[in-house]
């Protein structure tokens, strides 16, 4: 088969999935309908992805690979520990606010994939917090931040980031915002989030 037939056949495939999976959800999206949509015959479908589960995958590590590694990057470097937490509350907000698919797509990857979620790489880089861990220990033992347990340091800092964008659609409600009014007030947490957890950290 021709390469770059090839490559557009499953680059139209994966974008006919990932329009219908945000609009619909991944449970009630099936592969005749993408196929469909896609205007791609089931069973070239089934050439390149044997399955939707392929298929979601494939759109989960084209989506999660490059800004995972951005976020891992972060907490690894040997900035202090203030500006570390800064950049990454900043950094995973704006990346939230500019695709807000992947709140829903790693949701769905974790519950859908629970046997497979140790050996995706793009969830390790997701979930990596080693070199953080160490770096909230030393600065706990050279006595500049209170006692705090590092996984649940790191699991509250992505608690604030990610709950929000989990239920937009009540935020907006509630508060009668419309979609530019709702980005800004997901914009404003950056510096909300950073806050509260510098203060959790204060002696």
């Amino acid at each position: 088969m021709d390469t770059a037939a090839g490559n557009t056949t499953r680059d139209k495939l994966i974008e006919t999935a990932k329009e219908l999976f945000l609009t619909k959800g991944v449970d009630r999206v099936g592969v005749r309908e993408i196929a469909t949509k896609a205007g791609i015959n089931l069973s070239l479908m089934n050439y390149y992805f044997r399955s939707k589960e392929m298929l979601f995958e494939a759109i989960f590590e084209m989506l999660i690979n490059e800004k995972a590694g951005v976020l891992k990057q972060i907490l690894n470097s040997d900035k202090h520990l203030d500006e570390k937490i800064k950049e990454y509350v900043y950094g995973y907000i704006d990346m939230l606010v500019e695709d807000q698919l992947l709140v829903s797509f790693v949701l769905s990857v974790i519950h859908r994939n629970n046997d497979k979620i140790a050996s995706m790489k793009s969830i390790y880089n997701l979930y990596n917090t080693d070199v953080f861990a160490a770096q909230l220990k030393s600065e706990i033992e050279h006595g500049r931040i209170k006692q705090v347990d590092p996984e649940q340091f790191y699991v509250n800092m992505i608690s604030l980031i990610l709950f929000p964008f989990s239920i937009k659609p009540l935020i907006s409600d509630r508060n009668k915002l419309d979609e530019r009014a709702t980005k800004l007030f997901l914009i404003e947490r950056k510096k909300i989030v950073y806050e509260m957890l510098m203060a959790s950290l204060k002696k």
